[in-house]
């Protein structure tokens, strides 16, 4: 590993479920040696957290897939951090370690001697990174933050789902995983930043800031047009044709980006002269009449079937894509070549498929080199370690 990009540096990983394990796994997919601090008998939450489990070899009920989708490349160490001989053993790692991740409740760890103030006196480079729903300042500081409460919180829901249907939160904890993702981001600046001034920092990210941040266009679109967005459906509010269309036999995506691929769209569906109609020859004239545009599209759409569509679209230079269920995406061409799934051996099953890295290094590849480990795994090695 000591080609890996960030092989130099030792992250503690004191988090649970997902927002705060995204980062820590990503730090490990990095080439950092992540060491995931879990409590002794239980461990991660989400190590519970099945059906559907992995199956052991000797068949057993193993990890669950929640816990194994976000905890590659890190070793497990039971510490009971609410012992006096637990905190001893966490200051002497913090002393070697470069990195913590917690996701505690706001102010909690300062009751085990773990919070920054007392972490930073131990070592003052350590680069600390507290996530919570609602960050540790504000008057919803003390709640707890869950995805789905965030997503609803955050605007996110009130823009996802069909118009007028029942609001419908995202298939995926998009504001965990988001947030692992900024914390990733705010630990490699603070890194870097730790390079000038040889001092650690406390980075504060919240639910709740990520989900309102990630809003995007959508945000923008009420602060600068003072448009209150509401859902619609597989529409773009933005943009049109930008949607999913109702085929023959399924469903084909459509994403018109300019006036020349609609052009193209319109040969392909017979209806050339939609691109010289002044109503629909620009994007602003098309999203003003959108519903006269789109019942058109509708009806030439459901005249074909979605493999059809699709290759004639490929042929005119249309961007399409179809609707895939997840069997279909991992068998999908595109995704096999970019090596979207990696296979790692595993002490209680032959071989265990994960979703790969998306990152892709020219110098200092992704490695995948520990499996999700057992519950306290490696703990007697990583204790030999910091009591040599």
């Amino acid at each position: 590993m000591t080609n890996a990009a960030l092989s130099h540096i030792r992250v503690l990983d004191l988090s649970r479920v997902l927002a705060g394990p995204w980062a820590g796994q990503t730090m490990a997919d990095l080439g950092a040696d992540v060491i995931k601090v879990e409590q002794p008998g239980k461990g991660d939450d989400t190590r519970h957290w099945g059906p559907p489990n992995l199956s052991r070899t000797d068949g057993e009920t193993g990890e669950s897939a929640y816990f194994l989708c976000a905890n590659r490349g890190k070793r497990s160490v039971c510490i009971d951090i609410k012992s006096a001989q637990g905190q001893a053993q966490l200051h002497r790692l913090i002393a070697e370690s470069d990195v913590i991740i917690e996701n505690f409740k706001t102010g909690q760890l300062a009751d085990y001697q773990l919070d920054y103030t007392t972490v930073s006196t131990i070592n003052p480079r350590i680069v600390y990174c507290s996530i919570t729903g609602f960050g540790h300042s504000g008057p919803y500081a003390k709640r707890p933050g869950y995805d789905f409460l965030i997503q609803g919180m955050s605007g996110l829901m009130s823009v996802t789902g069909a118009l007028n249907g029942e609001p419908q939160k995202v298939g995926v904890a998009v504001t965990d995983i988001m947030t692992g993702l900024y914390a990733t981001i705010g630990i490699l600046a603070a890194l870097a930043e730790r390079e000038r001034s040889g001092l650690g920092q406390h980075i504060d990210m919240s639910l709740m800031d990520v989900a309102v941040s990630t809003m995007a266009n959508q945000a923008s679109n009420y602060l600068v047009g003072n448009i209150v967005p509401k859902p619609m459906g597989n529409a773009h509010p933005n943009i049109v044709p930008y949607q999913s269309f109702a085929t023959k036999d399924g469903h084909c995506i459509v994403a018109v980006g300019n006036d020349s691929q609609f052009a193209k769209l319109c040969d392909a569906i017979g209806w050339s002269s939609l691109a010289e109609n002044p109503r629909f020859c620009t994007n602003q004239q098309r999203v003003a009449n959108r519903d006269a545009l789109v019942t058109i599209i509708a009806e030439a759409m459901l005249m074909r079937e979605t493999a059809d569509w699709r290759q004639l679209f490929d042929e005119l230079g249309v961007p399409s894509a179809p609707i895939n269920t997840l069997d279909t995406v991992f068998t999908d061409q595109q995704v096999l070549a970019r090596n979207m799934v990696v296979t790692l051996p595993h002490p209680q099953h032959a071989e265990l498929k994960l979703v790969a890295n998306p990152i892709k290094f020219s110098r200092t590849p992704i490695r995948y080199h520990r499996p999700p480990p057992l519950l306290g795994q490696h703990t007697s090695d990583i204790l030999d370690e910091i009591l040599e």
